[in-house]
């Protein structure tokens, strides 16, 4: 891509470019390695964090809520899932993400990738309910399903010569649309409104997986320094993070079983 070169000189003879062609395109699989090795990273502290809060949650002893024979919330687990402090641990994610998506550009690459693992730890705290209400065995099935979809989708957006930005502003305007549709679908309870917007959604971060892997792979530049490349490399990872996220999500409301 154009950002590639901007700080390349023409050189003179064609193996000096060949040489800084190849130190470029290793300077580029390295900064994706590394947006790839913080997302995973996240997804594991968020897998760790929903199960951790689930096993803290849930009791085979009788205590406060029975949830099905033989399993119960613990004091615990009635606290987090229906006190006023459900809506402290739905909205803290929002908040961690807003505060990184505008203050990155002045933390440190530390400080930074601190607020990164806060954010996936909450995220995980927040989705430990839906181990409440599918299944343990299809919430691992959708997992390895999206996982495998998501590494499809991320290496046709990383190795295709395509340009996908056409799509940006379409999924963009499909993925407000989601919002407000699971909005009013709050108060109309449809299912089949949800089914719609389910099918919907996995369309659409399908497409925005491959589309913001190629807008992170564009926006490295060979000249950048620490700082910023890692600043670039944290922002990229949690744009992916979410993407499969939601994803996961998306399929999990189509495929998931839940629990009786």
């Amino acid at each position: 891509m154009s950002d590639f070169n901007r700080n390349v000189s023409v050189p003179r003879f064609g193996a000096t470019a060949t040489r800084t062609q190849a130190e470029i395109d290793q300077g580029l699989r390295a900064y994706m390695l590394r947006v790839y090795n913080y997302m995973t990273l996240g997804l594991a502290i968020t897998g760790a964090a929903a199960l951790g809060i689930y096993m803290l949650a849930v009791s085979d002893v009788p205590t406060t809520v029975a949830l099905a024979p033989n399993v119960y919330l613990t004091q615990f687990g009635a606290a987090l899932f229906l006190s006023p402090l459900r809506w402290v641990v739905m909205l803290a994610p929002l908040a961690a993400v807003f505060f990184l998506s505008f203050r990155v550009d002045r933390m440190s690459v530390g400080a930074a990738q601190i607020v990164f693992w806060l954010y996936a730890a909450l995220v995980g705290i927040s989705l430990s309910s839906i181990l409440l209400v599918y299944t343990h065995e299809s919430v691992v099935r959708v997992f390895f399903i999206t996982a495998a979809a998501f590494g499809a989708l991320s290496l046709y957006g990383y190795t295709t010569t395509r340009s996908l930005s056409a799509m940006g502003s379409f999924l963009m305007m499909g993925l407000f649309g989601i919002i407000i549709a699971m909005v009013v679908n709050i108060f109309l309870a449809s299912s089949m409104l949800q089914f719609v917007i389910s099918v919907a959604g996995v369309l659409i971060f399908s497409g925005l997986t491959a589309y913001d892997t190629q807008r992170i792979k564009e926006m490295y530049f060979a000249g950048d320094d620490d700082v910023v490349a890692g600043r670039k490399a944290i922002m990229g990872a949690l744009t992916l993070y979410l993407d499969f996220i939601n994803l996961f999500l998306m399929l999990l409301q189509l495929f998931g079983n839940r629990n009786n």
